[in-house]
């Protein structure tokens, strides 16, 4: 062979080399991101190929899908009062993809999971359709209509828990949107999704789990916490010999209050007309890295909390004096998602043990046989059993006290702790605050079914009639009722 018959025969070797190495790697290491690649048109003419499995609350089904004609894709999902479920089963379209639950148990869903093999490959032997299991959620259908309903037109959130297991019972968003108008694939589909996208009231963020506000006076139940835990206090009712009104350390600002009588108030007083001197103070006394590690035994400074979907980090940062201060009646740099607040209140209700918050019990095959179950965790002991009690009976003296800021959360035949508070914000504290209600609901038999946490963000109304007691309140108290007639 001569010179350059040579060349060109090694370079026709180097170049088949190449394409073996090629096709084993595409094959052999690419194959499965390739196979579930969200580009793969072919992954999705798959997932809509069978009529999705479905996400259940209260043994109903919320979800279904239809037949479509005209496109790869056979089946389109539904949803029932979508609205008011879409903060908790998230979308799934065919032209955007799937979020939340939708997209976190899409191998369930879809019946792609590795734990349904057995029951496929049975399918196929007998010649049935290979079909999707189904979710099975923690929600109480009773409490996410209060919820949702008592939000209303207004902006806000709320998210309501079981303190003894950690269960959601609802996660409420206003304003939200219905998945089922853009579950396609047409133009109109796509129209639709981008139109909620540029939406400036946000109506596809998740407010109870993915934003974080100030807390307001909510948190003044956490720095209570603090002081008692850490002996800053001798008791609930011994005098804080607290000034009114408190000069910030290091600074030369004068804080005040806006009700109530809080010179030298005692701890109860303080927590029952929502005094921001005692609190200022106390927060500065227990001081700032025993205030960031009491905020996190309450599940602050959680990066990675999934329930499953994830939850945004609430927030209690290293501060200066006076900000610290401030971060002890929450208008400080210290942010908390309404899950986040409602979990104080279920570890104060669960006399100082925090549970993880969960949101899904059960994953089924569609046959109903159970491939998962969720078995409730413990997150941390928040504070110890009697400082526990002694932040429940300040909570109910919020409630039940005529003097106290909670009076609109009451309810006959139960036993309510809770707390109020209205988050200035913005620069220079011009936005329209911010009205929060945190509270937990009590029975005759000692247990604690439900704690609930609300945020209103109302821009809708004047000024002076946005109050944690006035807004918040009574949404916080049809959906502790609506727990509480579930279970009779």
């Amino acid at each position: 062979m001569n010179k350059p018959l040579r060349r060109i025969a090694i370079f026709c070797g180097l170049l088949v080399l190449a394409l073996l190495i090629r096709d084993n790697w595409i094959q052999y290491v690419q194959a499965d991101s390739l196979k579930t690649d969200k580009q793969n048109r072919r992954v999705a003419i798959e997932r809509y190929g069978t009529p999705r499995g479905d996400i259940i609350v209260d043994g109903k089904a919320i979800t279904g899908s239809v037949e479509t004609k005209g496109t790869d894709y056979k089946f389109k999902r539904t949803w029932k009062n979508g609205e008011m479920w879409a903060p908790v089963t998230g979308y799934a379209s065919q032209i955007v993809g799937a979020t939340q639950l939708e997209s976190l148990e899409d191998g369930i869903l879809t019946g792609n999971d590795d734990r349904l093999f057995f029951r496929n490959t049975l399918d196929m032997i007998t010649g049935k359709k290979k079909e999707g299991g189904s979710v099975v959620t923690t929600l109480n259908a009773a409490a996410q209509k209060a919820a949702f309903e008592g939000l209303g037109d207004k902006k806000g959130a709320v998210a309501a828990i079981d303190p003894q297991t950690g269960a959601v019972l609802a996660l409420a968003s206003t304003p939200s949107y219905d998945p089922s108008t853009f579950a396609g694939i047409s133009s109109k589909d796509s129209e639709t999704f981008s139109k909620l996208e540029k939406d400036s009231d946000k109506p596809m963020l998740n407010r109870a789990l993915r934003e974080t506000y100030p807390p307001g006076s909510t948190f003044k139940v956490v720095t209570a916490a603090a002081a008692l835990e850490n002996n800053v206090v001798d008791g609930i009712d011994k005098a804080t010999d607290t000034p009114d009104p408190y000069r910030l350390p290091q600074s030369n600002t004068d804080l005040g209050n806006q009700h109530g009588n809080c010179k030298n108030a005692t701890l109860r007083d303080a927590l029952k007309v929502s005094c921001n001197t005692v609190f200022a103070k106390l927060s500065d006394s227990v001081g700032n890295e025993k205030m960031i590690k009491q905020s996190e035994k309450f599940g602050f400074g959680q990066a990675e909390l999934d329930i499953p979907v994830r939850a945004a980090e609430s927030v209690y940062p290293k501060d200066n004096r006076p900000q610290n201060a401030l971060d002890g009646i929450g208008q400080g740099s210290n942010r908390a998602t309404p899950l986040q607040m409602a979990m104080v209140s279920a570890a104060i209700a669960n006399d100082g043990k925090l549970m993880k918050p969960y949101m899904v019990d059960q994953l089924r095959a569609s046959n109903l046989d159970v491939i998962e179950s969720h078995e409730p965790e413990t997150l941390s002991q928040a504070v110890s059993p009697d400082t526990a009690q002694a932040l429940q009976e300040m909570m109910e003296t919020v409630v039940n006290d005529p003097a106290g800021t909670g009076g609109s959360a009451k309810i006959d035949g139960a036993t309510v702790g809770g707390k109020t508070g209205t988050a200035q914000h913005g620069v220079n504290n011009k936005e329209l605050p911010y009205a929060w209600f945190i509270s937990y609901a009590k029975l005759s038999d000692g247990s604690s079914p439900v704690a609930v946490a609300v945020v209103v963000e109302d821009g809708s109304a004047d000024r002076g009639e946005i109050s944690g007691g006035g807004l918040a309140g009574p949404i916080a108290k049809n959906v502790m009722q609506a727990v509480i007639n579930s279970k009779k």
